[in-house]
């Protein structure tokens, strides 16, 4: 049978409705929005979620070709169990964002063995192809912005764990690379979209509620979701065999961001950017406290971390080699808040 030649491997040529994909992080934000780009483009999906997991999004899914298997990041068996014998493309999206010290231990296995197992499972079920979703994170603080994908990576030096785990993933695709497998990395910056319950669409909840005292200082290249989920699947058949894929957009100042969410939800938004002195003084007592409540501080130096530099990226390469499209800040935020509106979780702007 003739192949479309992609990397150093092949996809085979199959009729649209008969590829397969395996994707972990399924019932997450991002995971959610790779599912139905899968299923729009007419693959058939096999979605790994935990026991006790909630899944009825998921199952929502079900009649457009979607299937579920239990299975756990950290148990090897049940991987290899779930992932279907020569499937298309594995897509590992799932991935611990914690930003409190305390949880590093549990992120470190989830980002790092986790990745390490998924890999070794999709070389044992001769996986076509393996998709990777990483983050900006991994290239740490950069003396130049925008950056592109051949800056040095400082991740290994950040103070959030989260960049460091989500750096060693990656040394671990490239360990299964150099076994055989062939994969494609991809790494986006701050993502905003549908199914977002604990990212930036937590900026719009606290806006329209009325409820952010204040902004945060930065910038960064802001990506949405649904844009990032197509280039995961574009990366199938165009990425390039070990090669990292930068997902951006438009630069924005975290003040840019909050002022057009008071636009779109018709609500007075606060101005008043609090200095990086303020937050890291903030999380310094945050730290202190936990250590006693043993309970995660509204503000943990990692998230300081995160906030306080600047994340903006050159996209060219995923626009170029993936067909990646950018979209405006403005229409991505419309996008979260439309969803948050039809799931209840804010209510629609007053009418004028």
């Amino acid at each position: 049978m003739p192949g479309l030649r992609v990397g150093s491997g092949v996809v085979r040529s199959r009729g649209v409705s008969s590829r397969t994909a395996f994707v972990t992080g399924a019932t997450g934000f991002l995971g959610l929005n790779v599912v139905d780009a899968l299923l729009a483009d007419g693959w058939r999906v096999v979605a790994l979620h935990r026991d006790g997991s909630k899944v009825s999004r998921l199952q929502d899914r079900r009649e457009r070709g979607l299937s579920l298997a239990p299975g756990s990041l950290e148990d090897r068996e049940s991987l290899e169990r779930a992932i279907p014998e020569g499937c298309d493309a594995v897509f590992h999206v799932a991935g611990n964002v914690s930003m409190w010290s305390e949880r590093d231990a549990e992120q470190t296995r989830t980002n790092v063995v986790g990745t390490t197992n998924v890999a070794a499972s999709a070389l044992r079920k001769g996986a076509r192809r393996f998709v990777h979703t990483s983050t900006v994170a991994v290239w740490g603080r950069q003396p130049h912005v925008p950056f592109d994908e051949t800056a040095e990576k400082n991740g290994a030096t950040s103070r959030m764990n989260y960049a460091r785990s989500k750096l060693r993933g990656e040394d671990e695709i490239r360990a299964a690379i150099a076994r055989g497998l062939d994969a494609v990395i991809m790494n986006p910056c701050h993502i905003v979209g549908r199914y977002d319950v604990n990212g930036w669409s937590k900026m719009i909840g606290l806006v329209a509620q009325g409820k952010l005292p204040a902004i945060p200082p930065g910038r960064g290249s802001f990506c949405d979701a649904g844009a990032v989920a197509r280039a995961h699947v574009a990366a199938v058949t165009r990425g390039r065999t070990g090669e990292n894929y930068l997902l951006g957009g438009p630069e924005a100042t975290y003040a840019e961001v909050v002022s057009a969410i008071g636009e779109l939800t018709g609500k007075k938004a606060p101005t008043r950017v609090v200095p990086r002195w303020v937050l890291g003084t903030l999380a310094s007592v945050g730290q202190v406290t936990s250590r006693v409540t043993r309970s995660e501080p509204a503000v943990t130096p990692e998230m300081v971390e995160g906030l306080v530099h600047e994340e903006v990226v050159d996209s060219s390469k995923a626009v170029r080699e993936l067909g990646y499209e950018t979209v405006s800040l403005r229409a991505m935020l419309e996008h979260a808040l439309a969803w948050q509106i039809a799931e209840g979780i804010v209510a629609p702007p007053a009418a004028h």
